[in-house]
């Protein structure tokens, strides 16, 4: 499949609120049937980012992860997003999801946890590097702080073409969201989403969004308005990336590393 039509959701996250938000995500997810083959949701979109509450995390099959597999195979569409997930030793993560309208689901915790917001005290940091085959792409999911980490993400040898990432980014670093965005697509050579949620969280942190989708030379091909519910689509072609990376071949100059 050379193009791939890709849906942002940036909407308020109802603290701590599970059935509130499953059903509001519900209503945003459902005006896609027909018009996506990808939508990304905001980072714990479910909870919003409430990792002091062991009780309100999940397993991988229980409400979050049921109402995702079900609303993909109902509107014939891939899901990614996050929500907070235990295992069976009680272990908390940040566990990024994508969940494909055929029953596949790939999981990719977040790798770098956010110590000024204690984070790392609640959850384990994730460890695998996942790249998610998906229509023909090679996708790559990360989670918020993760943005900030360019070893993390380093595309070596051009492995995914579409670099995820799903936040909840406050205002006051908006800045750092747009450009590190913008940096990870140019270095990486590809397409990058960063979809962000809106409005204030139960510690009063204001979140204004500006998700946006930006092609492989760090150029926007569409952004979100700040503190507004947004429904954003837009078609990706494979064949122009491919095209830039046979002609710009920067990545073959790239430092070669491994992961100990």
């Amino acid at each position: 499949m050379n193009s791939i039509r890709i849906s942002i959701i940036q909407s308020e996250i109802i603290c701590e609120n599970k059935e509130k938000n499953i059903k509001k995500f519900f209503y945003l997810i459902s005006q896609l049937k027909g018009k996506s083959d990808l939508v990304i949701l905001p980072e714990m979109f479910t909870t919003g980012f409430s990792i002091k509450k062991p009780h309100l995390s999940e397993t991988n099959t229980d409400e979050t992860m049921q109402s995702i597999l079900n609303w993909a195979k109902e509107f014939d569409f891939a899901i990614s997003g996050s929500f907070l997930a235990r295992n069976e030793y009680n272990n908390l993560f940040n566990r990024g999801f994508f969940a494909t309208a055929k029953g596949e689901i790939y999981f990719s915790d977040k790798k770098h946890l956010f110590s000024i917001g204690e984070e790392n005290k609640f959850l384990i940091p994730g460890k695998s590097y996942t790249i998610i085959h998906y229509k023909n792409w090679n996708i790559r999911l990360i989670i918020c702080y993760d943005l900030r980490f360019p070893v993390w993400t380093r595309n070596k040898n051009n492995e995914y073409d579409l670099l995820l990432c799903i936040a909840n980014w406050p205002k006051i670093r908006y800045n750092a969201w747009k450009i590190l965005l913008k940096a990870r697509a140019i270095e990486n050579l590809c397409y990058t989403c960063g979809v962000n949620r809106i409005g204030y969280d139960n510690n009063n942190i204001l979140y204004q969004g500006d998700s946006m989708l930006l092609n492989f030379k760090g150029e926007t091909i569409l952004q979100a308005k700040p503190n507004q519910e947004s429904i954003l689509t837009s078609t990706l072609n494979k064949s122009e990336l491919q095209k830039f990376r046979n002609e710009f071949c920067v990545w073959k100059d790239a430092d070669s590393f491994t992961f100990l």
